[in-house]
């Protein structure tokens, strides 16, 4: 994908001005204000200006972004990777200990990684997205740091919140549903990559399924969904991190680059 040329104004065609080439088809396409295609291809219409289909961002896992969008003007660093990263690592520690590897079953030792790293940090990522215009990658990002800082405080002594509960089905029901919100937040996120790539979508697919067993598993209650779980929640690791890494891997530090492999689409329509 290309950055926008420094003359801009090269590359957006008033859409006042006809020609064969230039007339737009009307197709509602990737939700993002009035996009519109035009006869040869090459220029979608976007708010009512045309721009060259190359020089935009697509939907890619790396950059986050699940549709066409037009590059930030401001200059920063693509903060997807870290983003993604820190949910990975943090995702990945959680999910071996609900799959019971190695016999270990204490959650505490995620309490760091998700305080800090899969939280404070994941956080961070979310709001420079917010910087970078990108309204997708800052709400997934940041709902996300919420999530593990908020899954932290069940197991810190200072918030009182595992003690409140003297009854052990009660703070399993409770958990349950703190897990069934978040599946059906991750749902809602997932319909929004069904026009992106195919990482990217099962990058969120996963992660609700994994979401899904663990509700299922607190609230039936079931330890074999809990396991589930975790097997799924480590799939969902190594599955972010390959989304990080297509945002990170390029010519310029890597022999290896990540090219994206879209999903494909349906119900074009054309007035």
């Amino acid at each position: 994908m290309s950055q926008f040329n420094e003359d801009v104004e090269k590359q957006i065609v008033d859409d006042q001005v006809g020609s064969s080439h230039s007339q737009p088809t009307a197709v509602q396409e990737e939700g993002l204000q009035s996009v519109v295609h035009s006869d040869d291809g090459k220029y979608l219409w976007l708010g009512g200006r045309k721009y060259l289909k190359s020089d935009l961002v697509s939907a890619f896992g790396g950059t986050l972004q699940p549709g066409y969008a037009p590059p930030s003007v401001h200059k920063f660093a693509n903060p997807a990777p870290l983003g993604l990263s820190a949910f990975a690592l943090t995702t990945f520690v959680l999910s071996m200990i609900n799959a019971g590897a190695m016999g270990v079953s204490t959650p505490n030792v995620v309490v760091g990684l998700a305080a800090f790293y899969g939280g404070l940090v994941q956080l961070l990522a979310g709001m420079w997205e917010l910087a970078l215009q990108n309204t997708f990658g800052a709400m997934a990002l940041s709902s996300y740091g919420g999530f593990w800082m908020s899954y932290a405080a069940i197991f810190i002594p200072f918030f009182h919140i595992a003690d409140a509960y003297e009854d052990e089905v009660e703070l399993s029901n409770a958990l349950g549903f703190y897990l069934l919100g978040w599946t059906i937040f991750t749902f809602m996120l997932m319909l929004c990559t069904m026009k992106s790539t195919v990482a990217f979508f099962l990058l969120f697919a996963f992660l609700d399924l994994t979401f899904l067993l663990l509700a299922v598993g607190h609230l039936a209650p079931s330890s074999g969904c809990v396991t589930a779980g975790g097997v799924f929640g480590v799939i969902t690791a190594f599955i972010a991190w390959y989304n990080a890494a297509a945002g990170v891997f390029d010519e310029g530090n890597s022999y290896l680059t990540i090219k994206p492999i879209y999903l494909p689409k349906f119900g074009k329509k054309s007035n």
